[in-house]
């Protein structure tokens, strides 16, 4: 597998499409950089400022200040005192799930009772070298499922249903599934600021408590995109790195 951190692009630079780039989590700083140098030397795909805009996952607070419905998201900042029961008890959040600003694979993803020791003694080691953000666990993944949008060069394919994953559980998935109107809306206005600028992207929903689909994560650096399940999708993600390489 090419590894990004020792990438040198020289003469021969040629477009990159990002696709299993895992570990940036663990070399952020040098992930920046090598983005930004890649996308100097030759095109990127998805263009270098939407990725360093995805990279921390307070987007989904910007998401919700333009009205697109997200899950509800507390931003813990690092270092700053937080009385964890006391933020939950004030929105009537029973469990929620604690996990880093700047992840990917589930790191360091919890699910606990919000007046627990667990959940202080998790915020309280996490927020000691990060931001970290708290969401309401919602009992609709544990039925419906969280449903992975996937979306390529202009348009969503086909969805996924993923069981709920949490530190280092397996992931797992469904075969490809149809894509409700409503959710199809909600992904059209998660990606309505940049999507004529995406060759792929990925909106993770999750129905809230009044059934409605409420985005869980917007994916554009490394997303899986699930093209297993849809061969046709395949075929569209090939069709739109060709499309771009002739133009």
């Amino acid at each position: 597998m090419h590894d990004w951190r020792k990438a040198d692009r020289g003469q021969d630079a040629a477009p990159t499409v990002v696709r299993s780039t895992w570990d940036y989590i663990h070399h952020l700083d040098a992930f920046r950089d090598w983005l930004r140098r890649t996308a100097a030397a030759a095109p990127l795909w998805n263009p270098a400022d939407v990725l360093l805009g995805n990279l921390d996952k307070r987007y989904l607070l910007e998401l919700a200040a333009r009205g697109v419905p997200v899950v509800p998201t507390l931003l813990l900042e690092r270092g700053r005192p937080t009385d964890l029961a006391a933020l939950a008890a004030e929105r009537g959040w029973e469990e929620v799930v604690i996990k880093p600003a700047v992840g990917a694979g589930s790191f360091e993803t919890h699910r606990v009772a919000a007046r627990s020791g667990e959940a202080t003694a998790v915020c309280r080691r996490l927020l000691a070298d990060r931001d970290v953000l708290m969401q309401p666990y919602l009992t609709a993944v544990d039925g419906y499922g969280e449903r992975a949008l996937v979306w390529i060069d202009g348009e969503f394919t086909h969805a996924v249903r993923k069981s709920p994953r949490f530190a280092v559980d397996a992931e797992q998935v469904s075969e490809a599934l149809p894509i409700s109107d409503a959710e199809r809306a909600v992904g059209t206005a998660a990606l309505a600021h940049i999507h004529d600028r995406l060759l792929y992207a990925r909106v993770d929903v999750v129905p809230g408590p009044t059934a409605a689909p409420l985005v869980m994560e917007l994916e554009l650096v490394e997303p899986s995109l699930f093209l297993l399940q849809s061969p046709p999708a395949l075929e569209r993600f090939v069709a739109g790195i060709r499309r771009r390489l002739a133009g």
